[in-house]
């Protein structure tokens, strides 16, 4: 039985390893994906995060067990932990920005603007007439120049690049971004998000996660209304059935398998549960899936 849902790398290729605090990288599209033919499989990193910005070509992203048609120009986001790969068209450019989970975070705790930008995947196409305005394209090059150069105030002249580079991007996806916006209710679901990801196979309820996050289940569930549109037990579920089609797609599980990993005691009870959310049962969605990729 295969229990690891997706490979993890450390960019894409390399060994799994710790990312230093302040990591930051930057490279073109063709770089790494013309030596691929083009095709970066499915993959996962522990704790990096990725901005892709495609300024020719286009493709296909997925984004855990979605597939997301792009064209550019276009913005594409992967958070740390989340399962991603892309089908480029031959020659698409672009460049790939990283950054490591700790570097983002401390971003996002001086600079709360940030959150809305990293607070999960994205891919969006951009209107041609925004992505020209402010040098855009000119900030890349330059952050990129400035990473292969050790003059002195280096690291300065880096972080100064990175924000340029980053405020263009909330500006490229300002609805996405406003939608996404910092504020007490905002910071509490995303608290709640992170005990999600550590206890969604433990069937707690959530007066249990309320307890974890030291406020009234009214209030968790008052903000998760208002920030996500949707009741802390439907974020629950949607993680469990991100982790169900997750293993579904990328190991050969069993259901019954992957019911009991998720923390179901009954594996028919798993199966009702996914299909009254997907549409479909477990195995019908594996199939589909996996058709839709051999397109």
């Amino acid at each position: 039985m295969s229990t690891r849902a997706v490979p993890a790398f450390f960019l894409y290729g390399e060994s799994v390893r710790e990312a230093e605090p302040r990591f930051l990288h930057i490279e073109t599209i063709p770089a790494r994906s013309r030596p691929a033919d083009w095709t970066i499989r499915a993959h996962a990193h522990r704790d990096l995060n990725h901005l892709l910005f495609v300024t020719g070509g286009g493709g296909r992203m997925r984004i855990e067990a979605e597939l997301v048609d792009f064209r550019a120009p276009a913005l594409l986001i992967s958070t740390a932990g989340g399962v991603h790969g892309f089908d480029f068209d031959p020659e698409t450019q672009g460049y790939v920005l990283t950054l490591s989970e700790t570097y983002m975070r401390e971003l996002v705790a001086r600079l709360p603007d940030c959150r809305g930008l990293f607070a999960g995947p994205l891919a969006i196409d951009v209107r041609p007439e925004d992505f020209a305005p402010h040098g855009f394209s000119d900030d890349l090059e330059r952050l990129e120049r400035e990473l292969v150069w050790a003059a002195p105030g280096r690291a300065l002249a880096l972080e100064g690049r990175l924000l340029c580079v980053l405020s263009g991007a909330l500006r490229l996806t300002a609805g996405a971004a406003a939608a996404r916006a910092a504020g007490p209710k905002a910071a509490l679901v995303a608290r709640f998000r992170e005990a999600v990801e550590a206890h969604f196979r433990s069937g707690e309820g959530i007066e249990a996660y309320a307890r974890r996050l030291g406020v009234a289940p009214s209030r968790l569930r008052a903000a998760c209304a208002a920030v996500a549109g949707a009741s802390p037990t439907a974020l629950v579920h949607d993680r469990i059935m991100v982790e169900a089609k997750r293993m579904l797609l990328y190991t050969s599980m069993t259901v019954s398998e992957v019911a009991y990993d998720l923390g179901f005691e009954d594996p028919a009870y798993f199966s009702r549960f996914f299909a009254e959310r997907a549409g479909r049962s477990p195995s019908a969605f594996r199939t589909e899936a996996k058709a839709a990729e051999e397109v």
